[in-house]
């Protein structure tokens, strides 16, 4: 066990896999140690951060709830390690005294490798190392052969992100980060039908090390002992791990990208009609290029409603009370193309209560 070093445990698999879930329930559970987290998000208001900081983790600095959440959202991390993510590691080993683990939320495109060669870095391996690399699988898309849950969504990401140096299939992806994995979390396995469970097994095993074992978990509930303090030290062995990324660039291919047009903008409301809200969504949803909203509404509930909605599919839930200094209200962030921010503002005004 490395106790001189700052354990970091890496999370990757792609979006709606189910990585914020699990990270939420670490959180909580985190059996007093201080925890550090670094959120790689796409959007303008960062929804995977919103939600980790509802969660009561010990921040790094010992100041307000939050504080120790760190958002990268200028790209994949993968390819954005030495202007966004080393110098945000020595920001944290500078407080090292006052830091018990690292949690890092990957972009659902990252590749591992280049993130888990950073800890080679000098600076950065004198006092830190990967306590593991988790993967995340989506259970029934697996099942399904879709290796994500939505793939045209993943794909929106892909295009959405010009730092991405990197462009494989998302078989060749899934592939590349199991490869680079000291753990495997199966997600919505309450979801999998009978015999779902041993094609999912055969399907993912068949690209893991034998030492590797594979979770089997529904709402991100698993014993967070289980997954900190593995003290892998995946760092030492990074180099061995053969991805097809590298395979590319051995063989001179090109890696350049066509890049689309993708916008996200946020619309305020007051308190809403929870029902009228989620029926005001989903008509803009049929009628325009939105791919995605999430965000938080208030309902005149003390409660902060959760809202995410892709295609028909919704998901609201409520979080945490509405602090005491905190004016509830209703932001929701809109993802798509050409989104016309005034009209879906007039849109969704029609479900004000």
């Amino acid at each position: 066990m490395q106790l001189d070093k700052i354990h970091a445990t890496v999370v990757t698999g792609f979006l709606g896999s189910g990585k914020t879930t699990l990270l939420a329930n670490m959180l909580r559970n985190a059996n007093g140690k201080r925890i550090a987290v670094i959120v790689n998000e796409f959007g303008e208001m960062d929804m995977d951060a919103e939600l980790l900081r509802g969660c009561p983790l010990d921040c790094a600095d010992g100041t307000d709830r939050g504080d120790g959440i760190y958002e990268l959202a200028n790209g994949c991390i993968c390819c954005t390690v030495e202007e966004e993510f080393v110098p945000v590691m020595r920001k944290l080993i500078e407080q090292r005294d006052r830091i018990d683990h690292i949690l890092i939320e990957t972009s659902g495109l990252a590749l591992p490798k280049p993130l888990v060669q950073a800890f080679n870095w000098p600076g950065v391996r004198e006092h830190c190392t990967v306590d593991s690399v988790i993967s995340v699988v989506d259970g029934p898309a697996v099942a399904a052969g879709r290796y994500a849950s939505d793939p045209e969504r993943v794909e929106r990401q892909r295009l959405a992100d010009d730092s991405l140096d990197h462009d494989p299939t998302l078989r060749e992806l899934l592939e590349d980060q199991l490869g680079s994995a000291d753990l495997v979390i199966v997600s919505k396995s309450d979801q999998l039908a009978d015999g779902d469970r041993e094609r999912v097994t055969a399907a993912v095993r068949h690209h893991l090390p034998e030492p590797v074992k594979i979770l089997f978990v529904s709402h991100g509930e698993v014993d967070s002992e289980l997954l900190m303090g593995l003290d892998a030290a995946t760092e030492a062995r990074i180099e061995s791990v053969e991805t097809h990324h590298d395979r590319h660039h051995a063989e001179g291919e090109e890696h350049g990208h066509a890049h689309d047009h993708f916008d996200n903008c946020v619309v305020r409301l007051g308190t809403v009609d929870s029902d009228r809200l989620l029926e005001r969504m989903r008509a803009l949803i049929a009628d325009h290029a939105i791919y995605r909203v999430k965000g938080f509404a208030a309902t005149g509930k003390p409660m902060r409603q959760v809202v995410q909605m892709v295609g028909e599919r919704a998901a609201c839930y409520f979080d945490r009370p509405w602090e005491p200094d905190e004016v509830p209200e209703t932001r929701l962030v809109v993802i798509g193309r050409e989104l016309d921010r005034e009209q879906l503002q007039r849109e969704l005004a029609a479900a004000e209560a």
